[in-house]
């Protein structure tokens, strides 16, 4: 078995079709369909239905999916390995992340992780629940995952490092009625116009809660992209309530972070498969675990 058709396999995947994978793969489709052939009757399966001019998945190329990108990342391993005994480096890590843990500890991680590694590359991809996050390691499309949830995070088969728990503050514009480093509660919030997330995440549960304790409080802005909120509330469209993650960003920013008491908390964690992890991803993790040790030892919240 020819390990350029394990890849090819997965780029008619990730792709969606013939013709684009072999444009991506920069092979022409002739041969990509070929190499299809040789490795479906190597498996004795057929990996795909041929549907008109697509094609669409099998039960059997499905299933086979998460099997070959361990294969593909065995072999990544091997050469990774062999280059470091070499004394050469290299490689990379997949991490999804969520987008306010994509802020920080990603942020302290990846600084700290190219310091140690230069020559390895971190990719990341997003990631916009924890359901999202544990599959996309499951599956095998990422060997990490850094998600944050309302409660501790528990899932058949995968393992979790708890990192950090994050409470949520208050952002607003300097000119506003808040002093940065105060301490609010939700009904000193009232009259403020606030800028949420859509409903079944923490932070909206938490922004649902003061509108409902705080007189003429109300949501002027309803935003699918975290990104959009710290540019929002400089323009002056509201205050948002927001993880601790994005305090740094909004002081260099030049707004004031307020605590909010009482807060729920973000639950952050480190998720992976028990299975053998590249050297890169394995490094990774592991200085996951000492920046856990260390928040840990220093009461960081």
């Amino acid at each position: 078995m020819d390990a350029r058709h394990l890849q090819y396999f997965l780029g008619i995947v990730e792709h969606g079709g013939f013709s684009k994978a072999a444009a991506a793969l920069h092979v022409a489709q002739p041969s990509l369909s070929q190499a299809m052939a040789n490795l479906e009757a190597d498996l004795g399966v057929s990996l795909f239905h041929r549907v008109g001019r697509g094609v669409v998945l099998s039960q059997a190329g499905a299933e086979l999916l998460e099997p070959c990108r361990r294969v593909l990342r065995d072999l990544d391993a091997v050469r990774e390995k062999a280059a470091a005994l070499a004394g050469l480096g290299g490689g990379s890590v997949e991490v999804a992340a969520m987008p306010s843990p994509g802020i920080e500890p990603l942020t302290s991680l990846i600084h700290r992780f190219t310091e140690l590694h230069p020559s390895v590359t971190v990719t990341t991809r997003a990631a916009f629940t924890p359901e999202e996050t544990v599959d996309l390691v499951r599956s095998g499309s990422c060997e990490l995952g850094l998600l944050g949830s309302a409660k501790p995070v528990t899932a058949p088969g995968i393992n979790v490092l708890p990192v950090e728990e994050q409470p949520f503050v208050v952002v607003a514009a300097a000119d506003g009625a808040f002093t940065d480093g105060a301490v609010l509660r939700p009904e000193e919030l009232a009259g403020q116009k606030l800028i949420a997330s859509r409903p079944g995440s923490l932070m909206r549960s938490i922004v649902d809660d003061i509108t409902a304790r705080s007189g003429d409080t109300e949501i002027v802005a309803v935003v699918d992209h975290r990104t959009s909120i710290i540019p929002l509330v400089l323009t002056g469209v509201g205050i948002a309530v927001l993880p601790a993650a994005w305090t740094r960003l909004a002081r260099r920013c030049g707004l004031v972070v307020a605590a909010l008491e009482p807060t729920a908390h973000l639950h952050v964690a480190m998720i992976s498969l028990p299975a053998h992890l590249t050297p890169g991803a394995h490094a990774f993790l592991e200085l996951t675990r000492t920046l856990a040790r260390r928040r840990a030892g220093t009461g960081s919240r």
